[in-house]
C-alpha cells in the first residue's frame, strides 16, 4: 500500500492511547495528523500502577517535568519489587533496579562475592545494591555523583487513571484532537483489507492512514476486524484472572512494590500518595473469584476503599501485532501479568518500535516484519523471566506451585538457568528488557546457588579480596545517613 501516512487515529484511551497519541504527535508530529477515538462509557482496566525504569525517558522524551507529574499522578518513588513467599513460606528477597557491587572487566561483581563466599566471607550480595539499601531505610533522593557505584535506577508508583488524564491534557495540548464516541462499525478496502473508516455511534466518520489499536482485551481492530489470532501462554503462565481493589495510603510510604506469593497465585502491593493499590492474580483451576477476594480482603494492611473487581485475562501475544495498517498497542496486543511491572512498558516499547520504523511513505512489509519479530523476542523475554518466577520454586503447600515447578519451560530459559547454575555466567540477550542483575537477583533469591565461578576472581588473593567487598559496601552505604525519607523528599520535592 504505497500511500503516504498522513493521519493516524488511536482507538482507544487510558494510558495505552493517550501515551501513543502523545508520543506520536511529539516525535513523529509535523506533516501527521493524530486523532484519538474514545468513548467516556468505555472503562479502562487501570491496575498498572507500577512501572520500571524506562518509562523515565519516555517523561524526558516528552518533555514532562517531574515534580508536576508526580504531583498530578500522586506518585511515590520505586526502587524495587519485594518478592515474599516465592521460595519457600516466610522467606523473600529484593528485585532491585540496582547492581550489586561495581562493574568489572571481564567478570561480573558476584563473581568475586561468590569466591569470597567459598573463603570463608559472611556477606549477603544484596549489602552491595545501594537501591537495596534505601529500601531498607525507606529513603529516597537524586544523587547527583559521576561515580556509576553510587547511582540509584528509580521508577514509579501512579494511578494509572491519574496518568491517562496528565497525558490526555498534555497531549490536547500539543494538537492531538480527540473525538468522542464508540466506534460501531469498521470500514475495509475491499482488495487490501486495510482499515480506512470507522463509524462512531452518532454517525461521524473517522478516517485514517494507520490506525493504533489501543482498544484492550477487546482487540477491536487487530483482532474483531483482522482476525489475527492469539498465542496462548496460559500452559506456562497459568494465572488467568486478578481482583483488585483499593486502600487508605500507608502512614509511611514504601519506595517498593511488594509481591507476595499465595497458594493459587500472588498479591501486589503498591503505595501511591493517597492510596494503596492492591490485588491478587490467581489462577481459576486452583482458586474461586470468591476465595481469591476474600484472600486479598483479609491481607490488607489498610482499609479497603471500596469493592474488589474481578478482571480476567488470558496470558499470551497476538499473532502479529503489526497486521496491514493497524498496530495493537497495550492489552490489544497481548497480555504479560503484572509480576515484574512490565505493562505500561510494553505500551512505550510498541509505540516507540513504531516510531523507529514509522512507515511515512506507506505501509512496508518490510517495516511490518522487522516490527512484529521485534515485539516477538521482547514477549518472549519477558515471558521466560517471569516463568522463572515460578517454576523455581521449593514450596509443597498446594498443588498450583507443584504444577509450577514441574511443567516443561521453554529451552531458552533452560539454558539460561543451567549456565548460571553450573557456572554462574550470566549474558544478556540482545535487546532483552532485563539486565545480568536482574537475573541474578531472582535467580538467587529463588534459591539458585552457582557452583562455580569466573576464574578471573582468582586475582585477587584473600586479603586483597575481602578488603575489595568490605571497600565496596562501605562506598555503599556512605550516602545512606545523608538522603532523606521516602516521605521527605515526596513533600519537599512535590510540595504535596
Amino acid at each position: 500500500m504505497n500511500k503516504a501516512i498522513k493521519k493516524v487515529v488511536v482507538v482507544g484511551g487510558g494510558t495505552a492511547g493517550w501515551l501513543s497519541a502523545a508520543l506520536l504527535k511529539k516525535v513523529v508530529g509535523g506533516p501527521v495528523e493524530i486523532e484519538l477515538v474514545e468513548s467516556e462509557s468505555i472503562g479502562t482496566v487501570g491496575v498498572g500502577e507500577a512501572t520500571i525504569p524506562p518509562i523515565r525517558l519516555v517523561n524526558n522524551v516528552l518533555g514532562i517535568n517531574e515534580a508536576e507529574f508526580l504531583r498530578e499522578t500522586n506518585a511515590t518513588l520505586k526502587l524495587a519489587i519485594k518478592f515474599e513467599n516465592w521460595r519457600v513460606q516466610g522467606e523473600g528477597y529484593f528485585h532491585t533496579f540496582g547492581a550489586p557491587g561495581k562493574s568489572m572487566a571481564f567478570c561480573q561483581f558476584h563473581h568475586f562475592w561468590k569466591r569470597a563466599k567459598t573463603l570463608g566471607f559472611d556477606s549477603n550480595l544484596w549489602d552491595y545494591d545501594l537501591n537495596y539499601l534505601c529500601c531498607l531505610e525507606g529513603k529516597f533522593a537524586h544523587i547527583n555523583s559521576k561515580d556509576p557505584i553510587l547511582e540509584l535506577p528509580y521508577a514509579y508508583h501512579f494511578d494509572a487513571s491519574l496518568y491517562a488524564k496528565f497525558l490526555r491534557t498534555f497531549s490536547e495540548k500539543m494538537g492531538v484532537v480527540r473525538t468522542e464516541g464508540l466506534v460501531e462499525h469498521v470500514k475495509q478496502d475491499p482488495q487490501t483489507g486495510f482499515v480506512t473508516q470507522l463509524q462512531l455511534n452518532d454517525g461521524k466518520i473517522i478516517s485514517g492512514d494507520l490506525f493504533i489499536d489501543c482498544s484492550g482485551f477487546r482487540g477491536l481492530l487487530i483482532q474483531k476486524t483482522l482476525g489475527t489470532g492469539y498465542e496462548d501462554w496460559s500452559h506456562w503462565l497459568p494465572c488467568d484472572r486478578a481482583v483488585a481493589v483499593p486502600s487508605e495510603r500507608l502512614e509511611k510510604t514504601l519506595p517498593y512494590t511488594r509481591s507476595i506469593a499465595h497458594k493459587a497465585g500472588w498479591q501486589w502491593r503498591i503505595p501511591l500518595q493517597h492510596r494503596n493499590g492492591n490485588g491478587l492474580v490467581y489462577c481459576s483451576d486452583h482458586c474461586s473469584d470468591d476465595e481469591a477476594a476474600s484472600t486479598l480482603m483479609g491481607n490488607l494492611d489498610t482499609q479497603a476503599l471500596d469493592e474488589p473487581r474481578v478482571i480476567h485475562f488470558k496470558t499470551g501475544r497476538r499473532r502479529k501485532q503489526w497486521n496491514k495498517n493497524v498496530v495493537s498497542v497495550g492489552l490489544s496486543s497481548g497480555f504479560l501479568e503484572p509480576l515484574e511491572s512490565t505493562s505500561i512498558h510494553l505500551i512505550q516499547s510498541g509505540i516507540v518500535r513504531l516510531i523507529h520504523l514509522f512507515p511515512h511513505n506507506g505501509i512496508d512489509p518490510v517495516n511490518v516484519n522487522e516490527y512484529n519479530q521485534q515485539s516477538e523476542l521482547e514477549y518472549e523475554q519477558i515471558r521466560d523471566f517471569l516463568i522463572l518466577h515460578y517454576h523455581v520454586n521449593e514450596r509443597d503447600d498446594s498443588q498450583f506451585w507443584r504444577n509450577m515447578r514441574d511443567m516443561q519451560i521453554p529451552d531458552s530459559l533452560t539454558h539460561k538457568i543451567e549456565l548460571f547454575r553450573e557456572t554462574g555466567k550470566l549474558f544478556r540477550e540482545q535487546n532483552d528488557l532485563f539486565l545480568e542483575s536482574s537475573w541474578l537477583q531472582v535467580m538467587l533469591g529463588q534459591g539458585i546457588e552457582p557452583k562455580d565461578y569466573h576464574p578471573i576472581a582468582n586475582n585477587l588473593d584473600k586479603e586483597r579480596l575481602f578488603s575489595m567487598l568490605n571497600t565496596v559496601k562501605n562506598v555503599k552505604q556512605q550516602p545512606i545517613p545523608q538522603l532523606p525519607t521516602h516521605d521527605e523528599f515526596l513533600k519537599h520535592y512535590c510540595k504535596v
